[in-house]
């Protein structure tokens, strides 16, 4: 049970430090995020990348007074059924219409309070740092009621406008190491990445799902945050890092990838069941926990340009899965369960190694029936007419900045 009081001055200190957030970088989601009434605005995305920011941006596109609350707060803890009744005091003396909760998914019976917020008539937007806590729920007590969208740590766009960059190689190849969490970005240190590995392994998984092997869970984050672009086995991870059971580690990949902290790819099939048994790629949800987090000795230029791109795809909300069969390629794109394209990534095209790249993509167009293919690289442009299909390779800033 908390205060009447408590909750006030958490109310009161929150927003102060809430509305001095510098909002002088516009999120390219906040313009795709529309507040309607009757339905809640659900915003996930991994710890860090700036969701309470975002909120702060999109004050001015709703009217009335708006509370800002963050139920992490350490002054909250303990927070029960019947404090949601203090809290609506507060929002009545404040004559609150707008509603942004952060992290209110850590409350039991949340998705009821919102669910009466709504129908009272407020404008209600939730923020979360993990994707299954959220939509389970929606599912059951939001169904009809919610509007879902993601948010990322910085894209490149984004970066430049926040360094005050322009588009050049330079900044290309910084953003390839330093990632996209705006509080790195700002300081340039390590540890803060580096303790928010640590926190989501602790806060978003240990103690949400009572892991007690802290220690075999961060040695499996740090395996495949170091292992970008690579095929995974849950069976010889097991072996590898001395887990238990195969059915524990797939588990903790489930538990990282509804944090975000790492994304898994399928192989491409029109068979479930062939996708199910075969090994998934894991990539990164940021290159700078790569930089800072990871047990590599090399720069791995090209497992990074290969994240990179993966990330883009991934932003749009894109289906992603890989190809591979006799040979490989690297992402098959589709939408609504209907391939697009079929796309290469290779860091640098050479004589040695142009054929393979070609061959990977080209047997994936002839499988896939598709007549044009994309190689994304860090810097070269040219085209090839190979067998009738026709094969782009695309600067990497190009693709990340959709320019023509």
């Amino acid at each position: 049970m908390i205060a009447q009081t408590l909750i006030a001055e958490v109310l009161d200190t929150q927003n102060e430090f809430w509305l001095q957030k510098d909002t002088s970088v516009p999120r390219e989601k906040s313009a795709a995020i529309k507040v309607y009434a009757g339905f809640a605005s659900i915003i996930t995305g991994i710890r860090r990348c700036g969701k309470s920011t975002l909120l702060r941006q999109l004050l001015s596109t709703v009217s009335g007074n708006t509370i800002f609350l963050n139920f992490e707060d350490p002054r909250l803890t303990g927070f029960e059924r019947d404090d949601f009744r203090r809290l609506d005091l507060e929002l009545k003396n404040r004559k609150t219409k707008n509603l942004f909760f952060d992290e209110i998914q850590m409350l039991d019976n949340w998705e009821l309070y919102v669910r009466q917020k709504l129908d009272e008539g407020f404008n209600v937007i939730v923020t979360g740092s993990n994707a299954t806590l959220l939509s389970k729920e929606m599912g059951t007590k939001l169904t009809g009621r919610h509007l879902s969208g993601e948010l990322f740590p910085f894209s490149f766009s984004e970066y430049l406008k926040f360094n005050k960059k322009r588009n050049s190689e330079k900044a290309l190849l910084a953003y390839l190491k330093d990632g996209g969490f705006p509080e790195f970005l700002k300081l340039k240190n390590p540890q803060i990445l580096q303790q928010l590995l640590d926190d989501i392994l602790l806060r978003d998984i240990a103690v949400r799902y009572a892991v007690r092997d802290v220690g075999s869970l961060r040695k499996l984050a740090v395996y495949l945050v170091s292992h970008i672009g690579k095929p995974i086995s849950a069976t010889k991870l097991k072996d590898t890092l001395n887990i238990k059971a195969t059915s524990t580690v797939l588990e903790y990949f489930s538990y990282m990838e509804d944090a975000y902290l790492v994304q898994f790819v399928s192989k491409f099939s029109y068979s479930l069941q062939v996708q199910i048994r075969n090994p998934k790629k894991v990539y990164a949800i940021d290159l700078g926990l790569f930089t800072h987090n990871s047990i590599t000795f090399s720069d791995e230029n090209g497992r990074r340009l290969e994240n990179l791109v993966y990330l883009h795809y991934r932003r749009q909300g894109k289906e992603i899965t890989y190809f591979s069969e006799k040979k490989e390629c690297d992402f098959i794109i589709s939408e609504k369960g209907k391939v697009k394209s079929a796309v290469q990534v290779c860091y640098e095209i050479t004589q040695d190694n142009l054929q393979r790249e070609i061959d990977g993509l080209m047997e994936a167009l002839r499988f896939l029936k598709l007549k044009k293919g994309s190689i994304i690289t860090l810097k070269q442009s040219d085209v090839y007419h190979v067998d009738g299909k026709e094969i782009e390779l695309i600067p990497v800033s190009q693709l990340l900045l959709e320019l023509t």
